[in-house]
């Protein structure tokens, strides 16, 4: 089990072969230098399943952006994705809609679009599953890595290391989505998330006498 980064890229320049990766995308943004370090490794195929992604119509529109980046940077990366599906969503985070990012309804919300990767990698024979979420600085990187370490023991197929924000590997997205001119989304994506910015923006607004 790979518990540090140092570790990860000890394994990805160790590899003498080019395993085939599902890799869960939450959007293309969070997409873009996860792809960049990756693809020279593994033989990637994109898992769009997002079913936390509030309204629909955005989840749609995240979806074309991560299949046009792809094919803008790779022909070879292909992307699959799930239909939509919002309920299992609510039943997923049920009890936990009002307790704010970063906290327990966010790990549900990991768990779920990740072993739904892990049934899909495991269903489709990939070698290994991960995650885009490490790279973004609101995530639990902790959380993320514990809920694939117990999917690969569940589901027997092998869970990549991720933490993706490492060696400026955030700031780096924000530079390939100016590049690319990408659609950069202000909210996590589900219903409470951009209820919770729509608030903080008004606030600010209101300490500004705006």
């Amino acid at each position: 089990m790979i518990e540090n980064y140092n570790d990860f890229i000890k394994l990805l320049k160790s590899l003498d072969y080019r395993p085939k990766l599902l890799l869960h995308a939450c959007c293309a943004p969070c997409s873009s230098h996860t792809i960049l370090l990756l693809k020279e490794y593994f033989d990637i195929t994109i898992f769009y399943s997002n079913d936390n992604i509030y309204p629909e119509a955005e989840y749609q529109k995240r979806l074309n952006e991560i299949t046009n980046f792809c094919k803008k940077i790779s022909d070879d990366i292909k992307v699959i994705y799930d239909e939509y599906n919002e309920d299992d969503f609510n039943n997923a985070i049920k009890g936990y809609e009002n307790f704010g990012e970063r906290s327990l309804r966010c790990y549900q919300c990991y768990n779920l679009r990740m072993e739904k990767t892990a049934k899909k990698a495991k269903e489709l024979n990939f070698d290994y599953f991960t995650t885009t979420l490490s790279i973004s600085p609101y995530k639990v990187t902790k959380w993320i890595n514990e809920i694939g370490y117990m999917l690969e023991e569940k589901y027997n197929i092998k869970y990549l290391f991720s933490d993706f924000k490492k060696e400026n590997g955030y700031q780096h997205s924000i530079e390939l989505s100016q590049k690319y001119c990408l659609y950069r989304q202000n909210y996590c994506g589900c219903k409470y998330s951009l209820r919770e910015r729509n608030e903080k923006d008004d606030r600010i607004k209101e300490e500004n006498n705006c």
